[in-house]
């Protein structure tokens, strides 16, 4: 069965496999103690830590493990902004950034601390005019991952970290995705990595801080790891995350696999849309991991989708909405503007076969045929019936007035058209529902959705582009909101 997401979790590295099992025989004693086995155990993380550092690119005793990639970069960024509290107490990153960092932001928000949340572009890429624009006295430190774990578009960190230097402002990466593929570039202060992304054992992170940046670890410390990741140290996992990243490091190979992976990801991105129709490839296109394709489908139901895909022998995963035990669309979805329905992260891991992108693409437009069929999607797509929304009784003529106040740019009266009641009904049924009805009106003439489900305040906009119709706008509603789409064609 064909794993097709490593941006989750990578399989286990054979080296990683090696040395987890080898170590449990010789790092399972206390490190700090001096007798034989302690001394023993000591090495062993002695010689993980040094491996880590060369390939991440800082110093030994600038690197610590964690738990996790989460607990690094909570450590990493209360650490940091504890630390230089008397110069500032704003928190910057980006609006993709792992939920992770969403999470110590509220945490800092909350203790009295600021946050400014920089926008993306379509792609999910930050500008560096973003981020110098933004970069005040009150400016205490910057956090922007060096790829994104949903789409895969590549940060410009190395320009980033030259701003953040030249403003006295510290920079955390978070290299979890890409350090597999290589060293971060640029001036960075602070990194944190996951083990498990690369194909360590999971409950390895990495922390490192590099010389010379401000840094108070938070909450109650020991003598461990620099009293910066409090706890019995799990050598055997260490000793296993640092051998896989070193080998991955140091295989000649490792150059020629991200560049075959890269040409099947371009492969996928390319035949995607030509092969299932109303799909939105997301992400940037060249500036971006080798391994990670992630694209959406309209009037496709995520969960359904990705159960299908699931029976069909792949397994991949979704940030749809439908997807979601929070009924939210990605917030990186979100904050690209893209559409979340029906959407596929693809990334795959090391040594993945040809042949079974070759089935993947040959699987995936009957899978979506059959999923769109059991949601009554018109096989003739979007706009080309009149066919009543639903059972009939959604699309009903009315006058400019929708329910409740007029809210934004949809304030104006917009002239008589349909409203379409997709009240109580998830994502996709909103938009299939607008598909349906949008050539009922002419030309000019407009088209109400009112919903309640999250997700259609993204993806109604998102089909607007996607189809060369214009979103008017929003409008709130006794229930919900009402959503306004004017037809151009």
């Amino acid at each position: 069965m064909p794993y097709f997401d490593a941006a989750s979790a990578a399989p286990l590295h054979p080296v990683a496999r090696e040395a987890l099992l080898a170590s449990l025989d010789e790092g399972w004693a206390d490190p700090a103690r001096l007798y034989r086995e302690g001394r023993r155990a000591r090495l062993l993380l002695d010689a993980a830590r040094e491996a880590a550092a060369e390939a991440v690119g800082c110093r030994p005793d600038e690197l610590v493990f964690t738990p996790s990639g989460t607990q690094a970069v909570h450590t990493g960024v209360s650490g940091a902004l504890a630390a230089r509290r008397r110069s500032g107490r704003r928190l910057l990153y980006s609006a993709v950034e792992h939920s992770s960092v969403l999470h110590a932001a509220e945490v800092h928000e909350a203790a009295g601390g600021s946050r400014t949340e920089l926008a993306v572009d379509r792609t999910g890429r930050v500008a560096p005019g973003e981020v110098a624009a933004a970069l005040g006295p009150d400016t205490a430190l910057v956090a922007l991952q060096s790829a994104n774990h949903e789409v895969g578009t590549a940060q410009p960190v190395e320009e980033v970290a030259a701003l953040c230097r030249e403003a006295a402002v510290p920079l955390l990466v978070d290299a979890a995705q890409s350090l597999p593929w290589g060293p971060v570039p640029g001036a960075w202060s602070l990194l944190t990595a996951s083990a498990h992304k690369w194909g360590g054992p999971p409950g390895v992170g990495l922390l490192a801080v590099r010389k010379g940046t401000r840094f108070a670890p938070q909450g109650p410390r020991d003598e461990r790891e620099s009293g910066r990741s409090a706890g019995f140290e799990n050598i055997p996992a260490v000793v296993a995350a640092a051998a896989s990243l070193r080998a991955l490091r140091t295989d000649p190979g490792t150059g020629e696999e991200a560049a075959r992976l890269r040409r099947l990801v371009d492969r996928i991105r390319t035949r995607v849309p030509q092969l299932v129709p109303d799909v939105e490839v997301v992400g940037d296109p060249v500036r971006r991991l080798p391994h990670l394709v992630t694209f959406s489908c309209l009037y496709v139901d995520g969960e359904a989708l990705l159960h299908e895909l699931d029976r069909a022998g792949f397994s991949v995963s979704s940030g749809s909405s439908c997807t979601s035990s929070t009924l939210t669309p990605s917030h990186v979805l979100r904050a690209m503007g893209v559409l979340s329905e029906g959407n596929v992260r693809v990334s795959l891991p090391y040594g993945t076969a040809e042949a079974d992108v070759e089935r993947f693409l040959e699987v995936l437009p009957r899978v979506v045929r059959a999923v769109r069929e059991r949601l009554g999607v018109p096989a003739a797509g979007a706009g080309e019936t009149a066919e009543a929304a639903g059972s009939g009784e959604a699309a009903e003529a009315a006058g400019p007035s929708a329910p409740g106040e007029a809210a934004g740019p949809a304030e104006a009266a917009e002239p008589a058209g349909l409203v379409v009641d997709s009240l109580g009904k998830r994502c996709p049924v909103p938009v299939i529902e607008l598909a349906k009805v949008i050539g009922e009106v002419p030309v000019g003439g407009t088209v109400t959705v009112l919903s309640d489900d999250e997700a259609a305040r993204q993806d109604i906009p998102a089909w607007c582009t996607m189809r060369d119709q214009e979103y008017v706008g929003e409008r709130a509603a006794e229930r919900g909101a009402a959503y306004v789409v004017r037809r151009r064609a």
